[in-house]
C-alpha cells in the first residue's frame, strides 16, 4: 500500500554525534501520508534524537532530509514548522493562562487592519475544535480543563496551519483509557484526511492498535522497518532489547522463594499515619523479601512510601528498624537508618541535571557520611564504575550530565545512588515508569538480585503484572487505607484486581491488618 505512495517524509543515513557518544548512526526512516507509524527502541536507541532531526531541534552530522521530495536543511523548529512538520509532546507545551481559542490560534489570530479580531479568532477556534470532535468554550481558561482536552487543544493548535505531518510524543502517559480512546479517534480521523502521524509511547497495546507501520531503533542505529501486523510482541520486544525475554521468567522464579519470617523485620511500621493523608497502617517487611504496595492512583501507595523513607512526618505511629525504634522524622534521619528512597518523580526529586553521572551517584553516599567526611578520588572512582557496569547505564560516560540520558539511564543512575549507601531498606516508588521494556527488565532483575542476597524492598507500580512478577508479598491499599495482604504465589492478576475493586481476592487467602492499638507512640 505505502509503496505505491510518494513519501512525505525521507530520512536517509542520518547520523548525530554528541560529546563522547555517535546518537544516531546511519539511520533511514521512511514516513507516508496517511499512516501511523510508531518508532519504538529502548530509552537511548536514538528515537528522541531522530525526532528532533526531523523537528529542526538538532541539526544533522551526515545524511539528508526530504519533505514531499524536496531536500530540507531544518536549522530550527520555525523551519521544520515551515515545512509543514509539527509537534505535540507528552508535557502539553500551551499557554495554561490564556483562553482555549488563544492558544489555538496563537500566532494565527483573524486581523482586521492589523488587529486581532477577537470574536472572529475564537469562532475559527471553535471550528478548528470542531474538526476535532471538541466541542468547548474556546473562551475558558486552558488550565481549567483535563490533561486529556490541552492534548486536543494541542492537535487543534498544529492543525490551524497546513500540517503534513503530525509527530506525537508520548501523547497517552497521562490519560485514562476513554480519554486515550477519545485521543485514537482523533488520530485516526486524521490519518484518514491524508495526514502523516509519527507516534511514540512505551505502551505496546497502544502500539498495536493504533499503528500501521513501526520502525525499531537500537543503540542509535536501524533494526528494521515493519508492517504492524507481520511483527508479534515478543519478537518487537526482542528485536527492541537486543535480547529475548527469558530472563523475566528469572525474575519470576525469584519471587517464588519462601521468606523466613519468623525472626525480626527489617523494617516493622506500626500504626504509621498523616493526617488526611493516610489512615494508620502496619507493615512488616524482612530481609530478603519484596514487598508490593498496590492499589488505584490515590489509594495511598505513595503516601506510605514517603512516610517510611521520612520524606513525609507522620503524625502518629511508630518505625523499628530491625528492631530498634528509628525516628525516620526526614530523609536524611532515615537514611542514617540505613532507608533509602527512590521518588516516582525523578526530575523534580531525583536527578540533580546540571551535575554528571558521577556526582549524581555519589550524592547519596556524602549525605550520608556528612560534610566532613569526604570521598577520596579514587573510592569515588571506583564506586562509580562499579554501579555503572552492574546497572548497565549507558552511555557509560561518568562525566556525562544526567539530564542528557534517557529517561531509564536515569533511573538506573537514580537506583545506583542509593544502593552505592548499602541500605536494609529500598523503598522504590515507580521505578520502571515511562521507561522502555529493556531498562525495565534490567531494573527488575536487579533488584530481584539484590532481595535474593538480603535487601528488604518496598516496590510500587502501577503496572500490576510487574509488581506480580517481582514481589513476593502485596499489601493492597485503597481509599489511603491498607485493606489487606496478598502472598503473589496465591493469587493471579485477575484476583489482585478484584481485591483492588472490592476487597475480594477470588479464594486467595488474605493477610488483613490488626486494629493498630490506640495508644500508639507520636513519632518525634
Amino acid at each position: 500500500m505505502t509503496s505505491e505512495r510518494a513519501a512525505v517524509v525521507a530520512m536517509r543515513g542520518i547520523s548525530i554525534r554528541f560529546p563522547g557518544v555517535k546518537a544516531l548512526d546511519g539511520v533511514d526512516f521512511t514516513l507516508y501520508p496517511g499512516e501511523v507509524h510508531s518508532l519504538m527502541g529502548e530509552n537511548g536507541a536514538g528515537k528522541s534524537t531522530l525526532i528532533k532531526a526531523l523537528t529542526g531541534v538538532y541539526g544533522i552530522d551526515e545524511g539528508s532530509i526530504r519533505v514531499d521530495g524536496d531536500e530540507r536543511q531544518f536549522r530550527s523548529t520555525a523551519d521544520a514548522q515551515a515545512a509543514g512538520i509539527a509537534t505535540v509532546y507528552q508535557e502539553v507545551n500551551l499557554c495554561q493562562n490564556l483562553t482555549v481559542g488563544e492558544n489555538v490560534m496563537l500566532g494565527e489570530e483573524v486581523r482586521r487592519a492589523g488587529v486581532v479580531d477577537w470574536r472572529a479568532t475564537h469562532t475559527a477556534a471553535a471550528t478548528h475544535l470542531a474538526e476535532l470532535g471538541v466541542h468547548i468554550d474556546t473562551r475558558s481558561i486552558l488550565a481549567s480543563h483535563s490533561i486529556a482536552v490541552q492534548q486536543l487543544v494541542a492537535i487543534s493548535r498544529a492543525m490551524v496551519v497546513d500540517t503534513k505531518v503530525l509527530v506525537l510524543d508520548e501523547p497517552t502517559s497521562s490519560l485514562d483509557r476513554g480519554e486515550v480512546e477519545q485521543l485514537f479517534g482523533v488520530i485516526r480521523d486524521l490519518r484518514d484526511k491524508g495526514v502523516a502521524i509519527l507516534f511514540v509511547s512505551h505502551f505496546l497495546d497502544q502500539i498495536y492498535e493504533i499503528s500501521d507501520r513501526l520502525t525499531v531503533l537500537r543503540n542509535g542505529a536501524l533494526v528494521g522497518e515493519y508492517p504492524v501486523g507481520e511483527l508479534g510482541r515478543e519478537q518487537l520486544v526482542a528485536k527492541m532489547i537486543g535480547r529475548e525475554l527469558g530472563e523475566l521468567d528469572a525474575i519470576s522464579a525469584s519471587a517464588e522463594r519462601s521468606i523466613d519470617r519468623s525472626g525480626i523485620p527489617v523494617l516493622r511500621a506500626s500504626g504509621l499515619g498523616r493526617k488526611n493523608a493516610l489512615e494508620p497502617v502496619d507493615l512488616d517487611v524482612y530481609g530478603g523479601e519484596i514487598v508490593g504496595l498496590a492499589g488505584l492512583l490515590g489509594s495511598g501507595r505513595t503516601e506510605l512510601a514517603r512516610l517510611l523513607a521520612g520524606a513525609d512526618r507522620a503524625d502518629e505511629g511508630t518505625i523499628e528498624v530491625a528492631g530498634t525504634p528509628a525516628r525516620t522524622g526526614s530523609p536524611r534521619h532515615a537514611l542514617d537508618r540505613g532507608i533509602a528512597f527512590s521518588s516516582e518523580d525523578r526530575r523534580a526529586e531525583g536527578i540533580v541535571g546540571d551535575l554528571t553521572v558521577a556526582e549524581n551517584i555519589i550524592l547519596g553516599v556524602q549525605a550520608r557520611r556528612g560534610p566532613l567526611r569526604r570521598m577520596k578520588a579514587a573510592e569515588k572512582q571506583a564506586l562509580v564504575d562499579e554501579y555503572i557496569t552492574a546497572l548497565g547505564v549507558r552511555p557509560a560516560n561518568p562525566d556525562a550530565l544526567i539530564r542528557n540520558l534517557s529517561g531509564g539511564n536515569q533511573q538506573k543512575v537514580l537506583l545506583a545512588r542509593w544502593l552505592a549507601t548499602a541500605p536494609e531498606l529500598l523503598v522504590l516508588d515507580e521505578p520502571t515508569r515511562g521507561i522502555d521494556v529493556g531498562a525495565k527488565a534490567d531494573i527488575q532483575r536487579k533488584v530481584a538480585e539484590l532481595a535474593e542476597k538480603g535487601l528488604a524492598v518496598v516496590f510500587i507500580s502501577s503496572e500490576l503484572e510487574e509488581v506480580l512478577r517481582i514481589a513476593q508479598r502485596v499489601a493492597v491499599l485503597r481509599d489511603r487505607r491498607k485493606i489487606g495482604e496478598l502472598a503473589t504465589l496465591d493469587v493471579d492478576l485477575d484476583g489482585l484486581v478484584a481485591y483492588i475493586a472490592d476487597g475480594q481476592p477470588e479464594g486467595a487467602p488474605v493477610t488483613v491488618p490488626e486494629t493498630p492499638s490506640s495508644d500508639r507512640e507520636k513519632i518525634a
